[in-house]
């Protein structure tokens, strides 16, 4: 290869790559790239023409004409997250909400052509299905059953966004709360019920106890004045048994004398052997100033004699 071949190939090499800017920018002018979840939408004098709905490389060279224009839809699942919405329930009291949306776009011309702007429009509609159907309402209802509100909330706008080209899909209620100051007066009466309810309970309570222990009582008496009619019957075959025995009932007359006896305080005198001096004679003998008794007892000597014993 001479040096003018090899001019020649630089040459065209060079050429080919300045040339190549100009053909991605022709092939951007004459073509347009369809992503996946997209749509995009072909007018011609404000007319729609074409819809490209597969993803891809599409030719379309009539889009260099200024009377021509593209607009890409996406058809991807999309979000809204509405929030404050004050709403009145059934008992007046405010209650703020929170609306979470999910969607996407069913009908892409009528989401473009349909309506001039279907976001502020269905942030509206949403709005307003909530406080109809929340009104009604009272705010137990509303913290409880919130997936179903919010089905009825996607089934009272689905209608109007069907027509906007929209598919509603869920609609969630989330952060039910209430205002400060309605949140306090909801905790002062919640805290007076439940004190009612103690105060209730406990008197309850006491009134068990009471019917309890008169019931106890009761019985305990019962069982009381059942014992201490059977005990007399009870002494009774005891005796019926003794006193077929006399010695054993003699012993136990002895006993039951004894033990009525009190020591501390009793003094027991039977006299002496004999004759000598009575326990009735000893009791009657006349005292000294000092209170104490001069008695003339007859003692026995070891011989037999008799001696005097003062007491």
């Amino acid at each position: 290869m001479n040096s003018s071949q090899l001019l020649q190939l630089i040459g065209g090499i060079v050429a080919g790559l300045c040339t190549l800017p100009f053909l991605i920018g022709l092939g951007k002018l004459f073509g347009l790239q369809v992503e996946d979840e997209e749509t995009v939408l072909v007018t011609r004098f404000g007319k729609l023409e074409k819809t490209l709905n597969k993803p891809g490389w599409h030719w379309v060279p009539e889009r260099v004409l200024p009377w021509v224009r593209t607009f890409p839809v996406s058809r991807a699942r999309d979000f809204r997250d509405i929030t404050n919405i004050q709403v009145n329930d059934a008992r007046g009291t405010t209650v703020i909400v929170d609306l979470w949306l999910e969607f996407r776009v069913a009908d892409p011309a009528r989401a473009l052509f349909g309506v001039a702007d279907w976001d502020k429009s269905l942030r509206a509609l949403v709005t307003h299905a909530a406080l109809s159907i929340l009104g009604n309402r009272s705010f137990e209802h509303i913290l409880c059953d919130r997936s179903e509100l919010g089905e009825k909330v996607r089934q009272d706008i689905q209608d109007e966004t069907q027509r906007w080209g929209l598919e509603v899909e869920r609609v969630l209620i989330r952060n039910v709360s209430l205002r400060p100051e309605v949140a306090q007066q909801v905790f002062d009466t919640l805290s007076a019920r439940l004190e009612r309810a103690t105060a209730e309970v406990e008197e309850e309570g006491r009134q068990r106890v009471a019917l309890l222990d008169a019931q106890t009582s009761a019985q305990v008496a019962a069982l009381v004045a059942e014992a201490k009619g059977q005990y007399p019957a009870a002494v009774g075959r005891a005796f019926t048994v003794l006193g077929k025995q006399s010695r054993v009932l003699h012993a136990y007359n002895e006993l039951y004398s004894l033990s009525q006896v009190r020591p501390h305080r009793t003094v027991a005198f039977h006299g002496f052997e004999g004759d000598a001096l009575r326990a009735v004679d000893a009791a009657m003998l006349p005292t000294t100033t000092n209170g104490s008794q001069e008695l003339e007892v007859p003692a026995l000597r070891p011989n037999g004699d008799e001696r005097k014993v003062e007491a």
